[in-house]
């Protein structure tokens, strides 16, 4: 099916036009222009038409962790969230660490996934050659966990490091925490209060040091060896001082933010505990507000999710068995315009982080962008109504947002120029397609 969006307010490489938007056979197929014959016609009625998140940093959990969250149930909350495309990780099991559990995880989001979709590949310890050996064309980038992490994702080897940032054929993105700083921060927790750590001591315990002392190996790696790193999920205002400000173009080492990072601080842990409990940890409110100041001089490059489900009853459990990770992209962007209304980042600001951003890095083939001929991947965002305890479509049932109003609401939401996501409910239509790049 054929659409004429009209009366839209277009938010587009830093601009925002007034007008109306076609779309036939998928793509984008004009500003302004009469549309094709016989197109279904949608009165956006001033709400805002931008082009889909694209989160680079999701954890679907599938295969593996069937009990938390599926490609199918996760990606319907992507969708319902204006997230139209995710990159997502390779923390699963058997984790995604050889050419055939790769293909395995594309054969899985092609048979279930409402949204489009690119995965990682992992590094760990032991498996070199095959990161070398990684096909361009259907992983993103290689992520490298720099910090504790399940199983044997952790990369602790220094010479294994060394080779993985030498010899990457891919983008390098990275997860940074300093393992044994965190150790040796939750021993002295655990002395002071037993087995009853309170969440308030989460940032303590995954601390600033932690942070720093991991993410500035990472650039070191990098400038050493001239290699394309991505550093995920910064969160404290030290680390900023790690990256360049300015346009993305021409940079080697980038960094990510992301949503919750930028609107919770470490006031939330009393009233949330576990529910915002996640890694690296949400901290003050001074390093909120650098974030911030990051976010619109550009250190902070784009905007992201890290996704990463688990069941209420996991997230019940004690600070120290109470799992890391909250479920996010169903309320991202709203979270986001909340800032906007809140006069830290402009719209065009938002669509620059969580669209133009990913599309540029990744070098992912027409998305990203509302331009004549990209697939129109499209999210309308109504910023006149308000939206309150609306169903939580992760599986897990619960999210960080819950008794929340936003005063912005996904209102539509376009993948491939199929409209599967209006008012509320879902609608029929194909599937997502693997994401291609410009490698």
């Amino acid at each position: 099916m054929d659409y004429r969006i009209v009366n839209a307010r277009i938010v587009n490489e830093g601009a925002v036009v007034e007008g109306d938007l076609s779309i036939a056979g998928g793509r984008i197929a004009g500003i302004g222009a009469r549309g094709p014959e016989g197109a279904t016609v949608i009165d956006a009625a001033g709400a805002w038409l931008l082009p889909g998140m694209i989160d680079d940093q999701v954890h679907f959990r599938e295969p593996g962790f069937e009990h938390k969250a599926t490609i199918a149930t996760e990606s319907r909350a992507a969708v319902a969230g204006g997230v139209t495309s995710y990159l997502e990780m390779p923390n699963c099991n058997p984790q995604t660490v050889t050419a055939e559990a790769l293909e395995d995880k594309h054969a899985r989001a092609a048979a279930g996934s409402m949204a489009n979709y690119g995965f990682y590949f992992g590094a760990t310890n032991d498996n070199l050659d095959a990161v070398k050996a990684v096909d361009r064309r259907r992983a993103c980038g290689i992520k490298v966990f720099m910090g504790s992490s399940t199983g044997n994702m952790l990369v602790d080897d220094e010479r294994t490091l060394e080779a993985i940032f030498a010899g990457a054929p891919l983008l390098v993105a990275t997860h940074c925490e300093h393992t044994p700083t965190i150790l040796a921060n939750e021993a002295r927790a655990r002395a002071r209060y037993g087995e009853r750590i309170p969440f308030r001591e989460h940032p303590r315990i995954r601390s600033t040091e932690a942070c720093y002392r991991s993410s500035s190996l990472a650039v070191e790696l990098a400038r050493r060896h001239d290699t394309r790193l991505h550093v995920l999920h910064i969160t404290t205002a030290r680390e900023l001082g790690l990256f360049e400000p300015g346009d993305l173009g021409g940079k080697r080492i980038t960094a990510e933010a992301c949503v919750h990072h930028l609107f919770f601080d470490d006031t939330a842990y009393p009233t949330h505990g576990a529910r915002v409990k996640c890694n690296p940890a949400i901290k003050s409110a001074a390093d909120r507000d650098a974030l911030w100041a990051a976010v619109n001089d550009s250190r902070i490059d784009v905007i992201a999710t890290d996704h990463a489900p688990h069941t209420a009853d996991e997230k019940s459990r004690p600070y120290a068995a109470a799992p890391a990770g909250l479920p996010l992209v169903q309320h991202a962007l709203p979270a986001l315009f909340e800032q906007v209304r809140a006069g830290r980042c402009t719209v065009a600001t938002v669509v620059e982080k969580t669209a133009h951003a990913p599309a540029r890095l990744f070098g992912i083939r027409a998305r990203g962008f509302v331009r004549d001929g990209y697939w129109a991947d499209l999210v309308l965002m109504d910023p006149s109504a308000v939206s309150r305890d609306e169903p939580i479509l992760s599986k897990c049932g619960w999210s960080p947002f819950s008794g929340f109003a936003f005063n912005t609401r996904v209102r539509a939401t376009w993948v491939n120029g199929e409209l599967r996501y209006r008012d509320g409910r879902f609608l029929p239509g194909a599937g997502g397609r693997a994401v291609e790049f410009d490698r």
